[in-house]
C-alpha cells in the first residue's frame, strides 16, 4: 500500500512539474551554423473602434545567440502612424518581482510595411529583433512580466500584460505574463 501511494505521488508530481515541449517553426543545423525559432505567440491583442493591434513574440537562437523577435500588426481604416525601430530602440520588461529587464534592438532601422487589404483596411506590420543582456534571462525564467514598454525611434508605447486572454482573432487562449517562464528553455 505504501509503495502504491509513493508511485501515485511520483506520477502526479512529475506531471505537475513537467515543462511543456518546445514547438519550433524552424530548427536547422547545417554547414553555415545553427538556427532555431519558436512558433509565434500572441502577447497582446486590442480591438477597439475599428482599430486592431496585435503583438507576437518569437524566441530564436542563432549560433548560440538568443534573441527575441517582436512583430507588431496594426489594422485600421484610419491613418496609421509609422513607428520605427533603430539602433537606439529598446524593449523594457517589467517583472512582477519589481525588476526591469532591458533588451536592445539590433543595429537595423525598420519602419514596417503597409499593406491595404481587399476590405479597405490598412495593415502596418513592424518587426524587430532584440538581444538579451547578459544575466537577464535568469530573472525572466522566475517572474511573470506585467508590463512591456517599447521605445521606438520617436515614441514610447506601454502594453499591460494579462495573465490570460482568449483571442478574438483565432479563439485560442494565451498566457502572456508567463511567456518567458514557459519558453526560454527552448533556446538554451
Amino acid at each position: 500500500m505504501k509503495q502504491a501511494a509513493l508511485l501515485f505521488f511520483f506520477l502526479i508530481s512529475s506531471h505537475l512539474f513537467a515543462q511543456k515541449p518546445c514547438e519550433y517553426s524552424v530548427n536547422v543545423t547545417d554547414s553555415i551554423g545553427t538556427y532555431k525559432s519558436t512558433k509565434e505567440y500572441m502577447i497582446y491583442e486590442k480591438n477597439f473602434a475599428g482599430n486592431t493591434n496585435y503583438i507576437f513574440f518569437t524566441l530564436a537562437l542563432t549560433d548560440g545567440l538568443p534573441t527575441l523577435n517582436l512583430q507588431l500588426i496594426q489594422k485600421s481604416k484610419a491613418f496609421l502612424k509609422a513607428d520605427c525601430f533603430d539602433k537606439e530602440s529598446k524593449l523594457f520588461l517589467q517583472l512582477n518581482n519589481g525588476k526591469i529587464i532591458t533588451l536592445l534592438h539590433i543595429d537595423q532601422e525598420n519602419c514596417g510595411t503597409m499593406i491595404r487589404d481587399d476590405k479597405g483596411f490598412d495593415n502596418r506590420i513592424l518587426t524587430g529583433t532584440f538581444m538579451f543582456i547578459k544575466g537577464s534571462m535568469e530573472d525572466l525564467k522566475s517572474s511573470p512580466v506585467n508590463l512591456i514598454r517599447i521605445k521606438y525611434l520617436t515614441d514610447i508605447d506601454d502594453y499591460v500584460m494579462q495573465k490570460e486572454f482568449k483571442s478574438e482573432l483565432n479563439n485560442q487562449v494565451y498566457q502572456p505574463e508567463t511567456y518567458f517562464i514557459n519558453n526560454l528553455n527552448c533556446i538554451q
